[in-house]
């Protein structure tokens, strides 16, 4: 077996967590880059934002109460509004019990929205193939061998998720589906805490000191946690299978889905922000030109049948709104005049210096 005893025995169980750890954190930059965006447009669209929080506080009460659910607590009470959550367990539990519902709580909202839309690629007409890691061929137990195995079972779901999302069809039910969905899960990724009052700060730093306190206050469970993966490894190269490889990959899946959610989600928002600056009701223009622009490319493809239809009709639509705003944003605005004004005004100044200089 290749690697030395050290490797396999201590580095290798460790590849695919570092992996999983890393795609977390993406998630966890969009997440606050979303967050920011909220923030810039929430006085035009204060009913957007405070939608936006509820589908977060929402996707993270559900996640409180299906680890109460685990845990055999029970709920006693399940309560959401635009500013507020509240889970409360029937029976009171201690211990390992006590520390899974908080897991739930802090890190199921990171993972278990996507898995929703995962759940629905599955079983709706959206075709959806991938390869999973058990399918992969010659495995290797080492640091670098289970990371590269890690990175081919991702590669080849992102292959599959982008097919899907590349090739979408607006006028079948379930790719509709499939990326309301995918706009919801991205919306409501985080809770921004965007309501009627204004909350304490709540961003990145916030999580991170949240879940480092989950973990301070029960080192003993993330040692068993350790253990317990590392057993699984341990089992899995025995009986030379990927099982353990093949449970942190839908983690991995699970963080390609909610980062692409984000990004849709995040775009959208972009495109809001960039339309507020421009004046009156033209700004519309840009949203018109959204299906406009896609309905017409449809049609021709009708007729005109081509391969890659659905990619260069999606592209088109991207590309067209980007250039009607842009657009928009050049003759209906006095940006893009006042910065060329600006430079023209350094210009002559720079001359007119000059000119005193050399008379001087």
């Amino acid at each position: 077996m290749e690697g030395s005893p050290i490797d396999i025995v201590i580095f290798a169980p460790l590849a695919v967590i570092l992996g999983v750890l890393l795609f977390w954190f993406l998630q966890l930059l969009f997440i606050e880059y979303e967050k920011l965006l909220l923030s810039k447009i929430r006085p035009k669209h204060e009913p957007l934002c405070r939608f936006t929080n509820l589908l977060g506080i929402l996707f993270q009460s559900i996640c409180h109460a299906l680890g109460y659910t685990v845990t055999k607590s029970g709920i006693s009470d399940f309560y959401i509004s635009v500013n507020y959550g509240k889970v409360a367990p029937k029976r009171e539990k201690t211990g390992i019990f006590e520390w899974i519902s908080n897991a739930f709580l802090f890190i199921g909202p990171f993972f278990l929205p996507a898995l929703i839309l995962l759940i629905y690629v599955y079983f709706s007409p959206v075709t959806f193939e991938v390869v999973t890691p058990s399918q992969l061929i010659d495995v290797k137990y080492t640091f670098a061998g289970q990371m590269n195995t890690f990175g081919s079972s991702l590669w080849s779901f992102s292959t599959s998720f982008f097919h899907i999302f590349f090739n979408i069809d607006f006028f079948h039910p379930g790719h509709l589906g499939f990326m309301i969905l995918l706009i919801f899960l991205g919306m409501g990724m985080r809770p921004s805490y965007i309501g009627e009052q204004k909350q304490e700060k709540v961003d990145m730093l916030y999580d991170l000191k949240n879940i480092w306190e989950w973990i301070r206050k029960k080192p003993l469970y993330i040692l068993m946690f350790f253990l317990m993966a590392y057993i699984i490894f341990y089992i899995s190269l025995i009986f030379n299978q990927n099982w353990y490889v093949a449970i942190f990959s839908i983690f991995g899946w699970l963080s390609i889905i909610a980062i692409v959610s984000l990004i849709v989600a995040n775009m959208i928002l972009l495109l809001i922000k960039t339309t507020d600056e421009i004046p009156g009701k033209i700004k519309l223009l840009s949203y018109i030109t959204l299906p406009v622009s896609y309905v017409l490319m449809r049609v021709l493809f009708f007729y005109y049948p081509m391969e890659n239809s659905n990619m260069i009709s999606l592209a088109v639509m991207i590309m067209s709104t980007i250039i009607v705003t842009y657009l928009l944003l050049r003759f209906k605005t006095n940006k893009f005049k006042s910065e060329r004004d600006i430079k023209l005004f350094k210009k002559k100044n720079k001359k007119k210096g000059k000119g005193k200089t050399d008379e001087g």
